[in-house]
This record gives C-alpha cells, sequence and structure tokens, in this order.
C-alpha cells in the first residue's frame, strides 16, 4: 500500500506524526500569502519507509544539482525541475496546509509580535483540526484509538514560552475541549483518550521529514500565488483562511 497511512483504519492503537514547516513573510507587506505545509503520518512504518524514499531522492537531487554532500537540500536551492522530483517522491502521502491570505486579515493582527504569533498558532491548530475532522469522517483514524500525538515543526526563533503554548492550546482543543469566551459553552475534545501530545522545534538539516515538509510549503505557496489551488490531489487537505474554506 501507498505510505501515510491512506488504508482504512483497521483496529490498532495509533501514534501519529505531524511533521511542517512555512513559507512566506508573515507581514502583509511583503507577501499576499502565507503558508503552512506538511505530512501526517499514521504509523511509525509509514513515517520511516516516507523519510528512506525522499532521502533516496535527495541522494539524487544532489548529484544533479551538483550540490555538495554536506548541503542542505531546500526547496529555494535546487531548479524547480528537481524541486518536482521531490515533490513527487512524498505527494502520495498525507498532507496538509494553510493559505493565508493576509490582506484579509485584520491589521491589529500585525501589530506586535505577540499578536502575530497567536494568530499563527490558531491557523495551524485549525488546520490540523480540520484535517483530523476529515480523516475520522473518512474511517482513517478512529478517534477513541489515537494514543500519541507527535508534532515536528522547523525551528525557527518562537521563544520556549511560545512554543508551550502552542502545545498548551493543542492540549485544549484534542484532548480536554474548550470552553467559549464567556464560558457559555463547551466544545468537545477531538482524542479524548489521548495520552501524549508533544510539540517539537527540529533543526531541517538533521530531520529529512522536516526538509519534505519546506518542499510540501513550498509548492503551496508557489501555487497559491499563482491560482494553481485546485489542481492538489484530494489527499492534499488545503484550508484557506481568515474565511475557513477548503479546496474545491
Amino acid at each position: 500500500p501507498p505510505s501515510g497511512g491512506l488504508l482504512l483504519y483497521k483496529g490498532t492503537n495509533m501514534n501519529i506524526y505531524i511533521y511542517s514547516d512555512e513559507s512566506g513573510v508573515f507581514d502583509v507587506a511583503h507577501n499576499k500569502f502565507y503558508v503552512y505545509g506538511g505530512i501526517i503520518f499514521l504509523d511509525k512504518e509509514s513515517k520511516d519507509i516516507a523519510s528512506r524514499k525522499y532521502l533516496a531522492v535527495e541522494k539524487t537531487v544532489r548529484i544533479i544539482e551538483q550540490k555538495s554532500p554536506y548541503s542542505e537540500i531546500k526547496a529555494n536551492n535546487v531548479s524547480n525541475k528537481s524541486k518536482g522530483k521531490l515533490y513527487n517522491s512524498i505527494k502520495n502521502n498525507l498532507l496538509f496546509g494553510t493559505v493565508i491570505n493576509q490582506e484579509q486579515l485584520q491589521k491589529e493582527i500585525f501589530n506586535t509580535k505577540r499578536s502575530k504569533q497567536r494568530y499563527l498558532d490558531y491557523a495551524f491548530k485549525i488546520c490540523i483540526k480540520r484535517r483530523f475532522e476529515q480523516m475520522i469522517k473518512s474511517g482513517q483514524i478512529d478517534p477513541l484509538k489515537v494514543d500519541n500525538l507527535y508534532f515536528y515543526l522547523d525551528e525557527h526563533t518562537t521563544a520556549t514560552d511560545g512554543l508551550y503554548e502552542l502545545r498548551e492550546s493543542m492540549l485544549n482543543e484534542f484532548k480536554y475541549g474548550m470552553f467559549n469566551a464567556d464560558f457559555t459553552s463547551f466544545k468537545e475534545p477531538i482524542f479524548k483518550n489521548l495520552k501524549t501530545l508533544e510539540v517539537k522545534y527540529c533543526n531541517s538539516a538533521k530531520n529529512t521529514l522536516i526538509r519534505a515538509a519546506d518542499v510540501v510549503a513550498n509548492k503551496l505557496f508557489y501555487s497559491a500565488n499563482n491560482a494553481l489551488i485546485k489542481n492538489f490531489d484530494d489527499n492534499f487537505f488545503i484550508l484557506s483562511l481568515p474565511k475557513e474554506q477548503l479546496k474545491k
């Protein structure tokens, strides 16, 4: 079967691995769109298969692009043809992405570093949630059998407390549930039996699947800027913000 857990759920408890990266500058003066992109794996085996396959294609690209054996292969330092090879090696996995139209955001979001980060955390979290909801509906995930969620994000300048806040926000969304602003209603969690939720920032030079997520994000960023979003396969889940809209 294809890697990435594309078969329907078969009954074993699940460890889910999520790798993501970003593309663009979160500053409306420089980019219209800001993008998250990534890959989800429903078990360690499919994750390891995808990693080995991507490494093999990277090796070929390194030769084609005449790159040093020690240089990092990123979407922004290889040709479009090589980017296509890298993307094709992972496109059959469970992909996801968020496309933020910055021109439609409230201007106040850009006022402070903290308000910007809070919005980006929300955009990432809501995309993952919608992706999970879709996978539950399609039978790829039994929400009561999900034991552990492992998030791997490309490292950037977010402080330690920012990482803590993102993790706490996702715990509330996925494990504990959330009240609305005035505590008059309660939103049930997706994974009531979740045992672990880890969030780690990773150095892409040392993490194969973060580099793969970089290629996914870059592909989505290019497509958003060239009105090509509709060209993606069904396994690539895309959410547009600020007005929630799925790829059609």
